[in-house]
């Protein structure tokens, strides 16, 4: 899937009452009734559908083509935690979900069915919704999947206090392996409404059914339950009433207030080069450019579905007792001066080991801020992830007055103390709209390969700010599933910093999508025909790894028609179809 779509006016929808994590706590004592779920035995997880409200209020944006719906309805979990293990052994293998069953320290596992999971974005067609209107008339009826790692809260004081799971479920086509779960005595949000596909609802009022599909109610041997809430539309104009200033980035203007340095802070956010490619964010300001690609918008696959658009919510972030996944991170600092003695990496300590996926997202453009009109370029999608066993920590150095930062690279022993450095080359300051932040050299590079894989042409893209954007395999050995720099607001300087730290952590990759200035290769003349990307990890082997015999990787595509109207054509990976 292509995130090319016009996104442009794009409004927040500002949400009463149901969406907020602080509600869940009302469920918590209500009495069993008809569809209580018998008891489960010990390590077992009771699942549970509960509504957080009678009632919510969707506002639809004057211009946009629908309304987006949080109901606040919850999966509550109780007796034991709800734990999945995604995995697939490679790209030729189909995904493989376990639950893992935990009873104090005995763990046993159980395979759901095959082809039940599809991908690591969640459980397909987990919810049922129906919408009908004042008349009775069902004027919606959808399913839509569920990502236990979605906004969650605690449903009682003696709950675990903070939930020690993944914060949000990967879209990136070529994730590897994920965990998904919810503590028991939490609850996990199922609304996973989706920017690309607003619900078509006039201003009026409806009553919106919400259930479980009966796979899962058998699968997990949850009641149906199917709560009833009563659902508000309304009309808001541009200069109108509703949200925090009318719209355009209510929800996350209230999130930066919140948690202190908000998007308009800085520079730019990703969420995963992050929440990339919701063009509505631009009303937010602060400095901000989101350009027609999205530029530093946060993508899905780092936040988690139900926190994209929060509407007055004033609880957003992470903290005791709720996550949503959408919290701006600190800034990592630096070590407070340049390291001294002799470089050197001592024997046998840990090192990262960096991967580089296939490229996707491809698409044929006329160019972003810095191409020259009337070309045709092939824009891509590129993600290179550190496997483990250790963290890649580079802090950057400048002299005053200087415009590279001196880089090196930090070693670490089992307990976390430093023990060696290296040199890392440098970092640079990269100016561009949709940049604007301190720059790792030769992190990685791309060329388009003629059919015979050799050289045709060089991106100009060498350079990378480093963020923990996309969750690619959290089951490698020490893979942090709480990585703190997820959002470029934070991990990668600014233009007056003395100095930079980026961490790509283990079991996270970097993902720069095709919206991005200097993503793409200039293809104007290029004879049609087949054509390979390969994107290669640590270029100038200036990073020390583990392993550096995985670090290119090759994208097949094949390049038709004639200049000003080019096409391109990308065949699957193995079973992964991701063009």
């Amino acid at each position: 899937m292509t995130r090319s779509q016009d996104r442009k006016g794009l409004k927040r929808a500002a949400f009463a009452a149901g969406a907020a994590l602080t509600v869940v706590a009302a469920v918590a004592g209500s009495a069993p009734g008809a569809g209580a779920a018998p008891a489960s035995p010990a390590g077992t997880p009771k699942l549970k559908l509960v509504a957080a409200s009678k009632a919510v209020t969707a506002d639809r944006y004057e211009g946009n083509s629908g309304v987006y719906l949080d109901l606040g309805t919850y999966v509550t979990v109780d007796n034991a935690p709800l734990e999945l293990k995604v995995t697939r052994k490679s790209y030729k293998d189909p995904i493989v979900a376990q639950q893992i069953l935990r009873n104090g320290s005995k763990v046993t596992t159980k395979t759901l069915p095959a082809g039940l999971v599809k991908d690591f974005g969640g459980l397909p067609d987990f919810l049922e919704v129906s919408i009908k209107n004042a008349a009775g008339v069902e004027v919606q009826k959808s399913k839509s999947n569920f990502c236990l790692n979605n906004a969650s809260g605690r449903l009682r004081p003696d709950a675990p206090a903070t939930s020690h799971y993944p914060e949000s479920c990967s879209t990136n086509p070529f994730t590897l392996g994920s965990v998904w779960g919810v503590e028991k005595g939490w609850a996990a949000n199922t609304s996973a409404f989706d920017y690309d596909r607003p619900v078509d609802l006039a201003a009026g009022e409806y009553t919106v059914k919400v259930g479980v599909a009966k796979k899962y109610r058998d699968l997990f041997g949850i009641p149906d339950d199917r709560p009833t809430i009563a659902l508000t539309v309304r009309e808001i104009s541009d200069g109108g009433e509703g949200g925090a200033g009318g719209g355009g980035g209510a929800g996350l203007t209230a999130h930066g207030a919140g948690t202190g340095g908000g998007h308009g802070a800085s520079h730019d956010m990703a969420g995963m080069e992050g929440m990339k490619g919701m063009e509505g964010m631009a009303g937010m300001g602060g400095g901000h450019h989101y350009g027609p690609r999205g530029a530093d918008a946060p993508t899905p696959s780092a936040l988690s579905h139900a926190l994209e658009a929060r509407g007055l919510a004033h609880h957003l972030g992470d903290g005791s007792g709720h996550t949503d996944g959408s919290r701006v991170a600190p800034a990592l600092k630096s070590a407070t001066k340049r390291p001294t003695g002799r470089a050197g990496v001592p024997a046998n300590v840990p090192k990262p080991d960096l991967r580089s996926l296939p490229a996707w997202d491809i698409a044929v453009t006329d160019g972003e801020d810095g191409d020259v009109a009337g070309k045709d370029y092939l824009a891509f999608s590129a993600n290179v992830w550190n496997a483990g066993p250790a963290p890649l920590v580079v802090d950057g150095f400048r002299k005053p007055g200087a415009d590279l930062m001196d880089s090196y690279q930090y070693f670490y022993d089992a307990k976390g103390k430093q023990v060696g450095y290296a040199p890392a080359g440098t970092m640079e300051w990269d100016p561009r709209i949709g940049h604007e932040h301190w720059h790792f050299t030769d992190f990685a590079s791309y060329r388009l390969l003629a059919a015979d894989q050799k050289e045709i042409v060089k991106s100009g893209k060498e350079a990378f700010c480093l963020a923990n954007t996309d969750a690619i395999d959290y089951t490698v050995k020490n893979a942090n599933w709480h990585p703190y720099n997820t959002d470029l607001s934070t991990a990668c300087g600014q233009q007056n910093s003395i100095s930079v730290r980026e961490v790509l952590d283990v079991g996270s990759g970097d993902t720069y999508t095709q919206y991005r200035p200097g993503q793409s290769f200039d293809i104007t003349g290029l004879p049609n025909g087949t054509y390979y990307i390969q994107v290669i990890a640590n270029p100038a082997n200036r990073l020390q790894e583990t392993d550096t015999k995985n670090n290119v990787s090759l994208r097949k595509v094949v390049l038709g028609g004639t200049d000003g109207a080019r096409t391109v054509s990308v065949p699957p990976v193995d079973l992964i179809n991701a063009p």
